[in-house]
């Protein structure tokens, strides 16, 4: 039997010189040390043994297993350090190579003209003012001096969640609320996205952007009003740029007028892009309607104001000459990555 033992040691021991990798050291492990392994067998039969042989059969028996646990576990740390150092050395990094930059992203077109526009607007001492998209009626149209015949009112023009609550049409109903919360004076502009149930082409969308501004206060008049845009437009397309007023008429102001800008592109010649007129249509604006002025608590007798609302695709198109709105909207980094 200690012959037996000696041969399995030694056997066991060659073995683990040769091995090389850790499916071979298992393979040595269980054939050795396993429920079926060579040690283990002799282990088994020590019941034959005489009382006498049994004591010094079983400590050698113990000692060669603890000898060859102990090989099979150095075994195994060098095996997984030449492993790690095989994986090391075929992952090495040039680190004098250049680095791969992140993509970075940038500011979308039309946040970088509504930021160019607040700049000018709190420039000129406006504030600015939020409110919510989704909007009670009366803020939306019957503060606003939209009866509930006018044609704002139907369904294909509004989107309605209840009779009562629509999607915004306009950033107007901050202004009433700024004027219910605040005593004049009160200088503020209203960003933000406004709903409408149009047909998606090159010109419109059911989403888009708003930048309406609001003053109130003693002895307002048009003259200010026109100063205040004539000075915005100039700041925005440059001092060469010209403005025209045109009458028109709005619920929410009296009087009320349309505002044109020389064309940018070919400065009031006439082109494509004005049509041949040499005037684009920029925005909406007039003397805030005193009846208005009276629903949000303010005396239309002391004090005057006037309003103006911005197309914010209008502006981004005419500043980067784009003849399609729905660009802006697409998310299609060929035309994103141009800004």
């Amino acid at each position: 039997m200690k012959e037996k033992l000696e041969q399995i040691k030694n056997a066991a021991e060659a073995a683990l010189g040769s091995v090389s990798d850790m499916d071979g050291l298992e393979k040595i492990r269980i054939a050795y040390l396993g429920k079926k392994g060579e040690l283990t067998a002799v282990l088994k039969g020590m019941g034959k043994l005489s009382p006498e042989e049994r004591p010094v059969i079983g400590a050698l028996a113990n000692e060669i297993r603890e000898f060859l646990t102990g090989e099979i576990d150095n075994k195994k740390a060098q095996i997984l350090k030449e492993e790690r150092q095989k994986k090391l050395s075929a992952e090495i990094i040039d680190v004098t190579l250049p680095a791969r930059m992140p993509e970075r992203g940038h500011l979308h077109p039309l946040t970088k003209v509504m930021n160019n526009i607040k700049d000018i607007f709190i420039g000129m001492g406006f504030e600015i003012a939020d409110g919510p998209e989704v909007e009670y009626d009366y803020y939306n149209f019957e503060a606003l001096n939209i009866p509930k015949n006018h044609p704002a009112r139907d369904t294909q023009d509004t989107f309605y969640i209840e009779d009562n609550i629509v999607l915004r049409t306009q950033t107007s109903p901050i202004q009433v609320r700024v004027m219910e919360k605040t005593k004049p004076p009160i200088r503020v502009i209203a960003p933000g996205k406004v709903y409408r149930s149009d047909a998606q082409d090159a010109t419109h969308s059911p989403v888009f952007h708003q930048i309406e501004g609001l003053v109130v206060d003693k002895g307002v008049t048009m003259a200010d009003l026109k100063g205040t845009l004539e000075l915005f437009i100039k700041q925005l397309y440059g001092e060469d740029s010209r403005v025209r007023f045109r009458p028109h008429h709005f619920p929410f102001t009296e009087p009320s007028a349309e505002m044109d800008v020389s064309c940018f592109v070919c400065g009031g010649e006439g082109c494509r892009v004005c049509k041949g007129e040499g005037w684009i249509e920029i925005l909406g604006c007039g003397m805030v309607h005193p009846k208005v002025l009276a629903n949000c608590g303010i005396d239309p007798e002391i004090y005057s104001g006037f309003a103006f609302g911005i197309g914010l695709e209008r502006i981004a198109m005419g500043k980067y000459d784009i003849d399609d709105l729905r660009l802006f909207f697409e998310n299609d980094l060929r035309f994103l990555n141009q800004f």
